[in-house]
């Protein structure tokens, strides 16, 4: 329908500052010509857009403009709430749990309406996690640098001093991102990896007002070294290496087993654990080394179960 589409173009521009036409025509699925129409419709309306030419140019409203009206619906309050109950389940906050209570008496929400859960347990992954948590939420909002004994992905332990700067959860891991003195870089830290935790009395040094972007732009810059591998894989663990591993099937047998094309961190011991925990039902055909890899672990397992 028109108004909810002019309802969601509002809500776009509110959230950002200059953004053109096309954008909105490829965002909400319509021509040019049609955006161009809905913005004629929103200034005859009383809304305050101005539009600019250029390359830098394109729609924008004014920052001062408000919705006044409640323009949410059921289906808007139902997503909100099956969002928040899924980030309770892995997110202990008293403000968290308390913003839901409000938002579930305030709203017309209906329990037997609700079709989809999200249930994040997973991302409570220790004791140690949940008090890291706190702490580190509690630097950040502070502005204080902590310090902690972290161990990389090659098992080296090191003392860091880093200005805190966020809290992400990733990979069914949660992550804390910041700016590390002893690399005096921004680094992503694995919280399970993390020791001795302390928040210091320093204040930060440096202020970021774009701390989305440069998380995004960590994240891209993976510098691990990763590893091309190929695995037989029999019929009956298919599932579980397509599910666990996540690797692309090169060749599929008439008797069900494949060929598994996987690309994984070279130094990340997960996935070399999960090899191992599938025994004879997948086998590695490339590289060498990771095979020779595989059999002496294998070896060392043996002699340490030997009467």
């Amino acid at each position: 329908m028109k108004i909810d589409r002019l309802i969601g173009i509002i809500m776009y521009l509110m959230n950002r500052d200059t953004v053109t036409a096309r954008e909105l025509a490829d965002k909400f699925e319509v021509s040019v010509r049609t955006i161009v129409r809905d913005m004629e419709s929103l200034c005859m309306a009383g809304i305050p857009i101005s539009s600019s030419t250029g390359a830098s140019g394109g729609y924008e409203i004014l920052k001062t403009f408000e919705l006044n009206k409640q323009i949410t619906s059921m289906d808007d309050y139902m997503f909100i709430i099956t969002a928040l109950k899924g980030l309770c389940s892995a997110y202990e906050s008293k403000k968290l749990e308390a913003t839901l209570e409000k938002l579930i008496s305030t709203s017309k929400y209906q329990n037997d309406k609700q079709i989809i859960y999200f249930d994040f347990g997973v991302a409570k992954e220790g004791e140690n996690i949940s008090k890291y948590i706190k702490m580190l939420e509690e630097a950040i909002s502070t502005e204080f640098v902590v310090e902690f004994d972290y161990t990389d992905s090659e098992n080296k332990t090191k003392r860091r001093r880093v200005e805190p700067l966020a809290l992400t959860y990733k990979w069914y891991s949660w992550y804390l991102f910041g700016f590390c003195t002893y690399k005096d870089a921004y680094r992503i830290f694995k919280l399970s990896r993390i020791r001795n935790l302390s928040v210091t009395k320093i204040s930060f040094v440096r202020r970021q007002s774009n701390i989305s972007e440069l998380l995004e732009a960590n994240w891209k810059n993976d510098s691990r070294t990763y590893m091309d591998i190929k695995l037989l894989c029999k019929a009956e663990a298919k599932i579980p290496v397509m599910e666990y591993l996540k690797g692309i099937i090169l060749e599929e047998h008439v008797n069900g087993n494949c060929i598994v094309s996987l690309h994984l961190p070279e130094n990340e011991r997960w996935w070399f654990s999960l090899l191992l925990g599938f025994g004879d039902q997948v086998e590695v055909l490339e590289p060498l080394e990771l095979k020779n890899r595989l059999v002496e672990k294998a070896c060392e397992i043996i002699e340490l179960y030997k009467d």
